[in-house]
């Protein structure tokens, strides 16, 4: 999977934001959030702002320090605020989270809870996660405009690899012999998961002996003449909200070994924290 550049990330952080702030601007606040049925409009602003955005000004403007609860004073939400300062809350962080990145090389190191410690992971990690909660503001707001093809395509390498296939340093995968395939079949990507299990000795003491997991794979490391036990389907925006639970399985094609693509969905079909 070719990555997006950092230029391009940048750009779908201004203008995901832009939507995600029209779709909010005159929903009511009070309306529920369908993927998330404990939030509403206005939590949502909320979340995106002060939690989210701000958190990441904060760690670009600190690194490479990590961010401890001694050093990082979250933003306590206003009890007194209207859906109006919400609003304006929302423009003075967003701008400032995107003015941080614009002098922030993406190369700098840089604190993450990933593998990756460059400022380059906030710059696709945020897009991608303005890009799903732009669409959860779209479905609260009754109006979903499309996602961005080559952006969407590029999160679904990034859900599989980074959420459900990420691993913590002391855990060691075993790939078996089984794979899926994920289609989009409008920017003709493929992302390819080896199903396995996964083991290690987590820091606190406890072990963690063969649970299964899943890993993203180079196409080019599979052995010669190896075919999908399963193959999903869809196009690039169907596939990438359907990982990350926003839609359903409305015109999402599955074809192949049907124990094989269970084992995958039960590995996807899961809640997972998306700051």
């Amino acid at each position: 999977m070719t990555r997006l550049t950092p230029t391009a990330y940048l750009d779908h952080i201004r203008s995901e934001s832009a939507l995600f702030r029209s779709a909010l601007a005159n929903t009511d606040p009070a309306a529920p959030v369908p993927t998330a049925p404990e939030w509403t409009a206005a939590d949502l602003l909320w979340h995106v702002a002060g939690e989210v955005q701000h958190f990441w000004t904060y760690v670009l403007e600190t690194r490479p320090a990590a961010p401890t609860s001694e050093t990082y004073d979250e933003p306590e939400r206003p009890k007194d605020a209207t859906y109006q300062d919400l609003l304006d809350y929302f423009d003075q962080i967003n701008a400032k989270f995107v003015a941080t990145l614009e002098k922030t090389g993406p190369e700098e190191p840089t604190w993450s809870w990933s593998h990756e410690r460059t400022a380059g992971f906030t710059y696709r990690r945020q897009a991608h996660e303005i890009l799903i909660h732009r669409l959860d503001a779209e479905l609260t707001a009754g109006a979903v405009t499309p996602l961005d093809p080559a952006l969407a395509a590029d999160g679904i390498d990034e859900v599989l690899d980074v959420f459900y296939g990420g691993k913590p340093e002391w855990a060691t995968f075993a790939g078996s012999d089984q794979y899926v395939r994920i289609d989009a079949v409008d920017t003709d990507t493929r992302t390819w998961v080896q199903l396995g299990l996964v083991s290690g000795t987590r820091p606190d003491g406890d072990s963690m002996q063969d649970e299964p997991d899943l890993s993203v794979v180079a196409a080019q490391s599979i052995p010669a003449g190896t075919e999908p036990d399963a193959v999903v389907a869809g196009t690039a925006a169907d596939l990438v909200a359907w990982l990350w639970r926003r839609r359903d399985d409305e015109g999402i094609a599955v074809t192949g070994d049907k124990d094989v693509y269970d084992r995958f969905r039960a590995l996807t079909n899961q809640p997972i924290t998306d700051d």
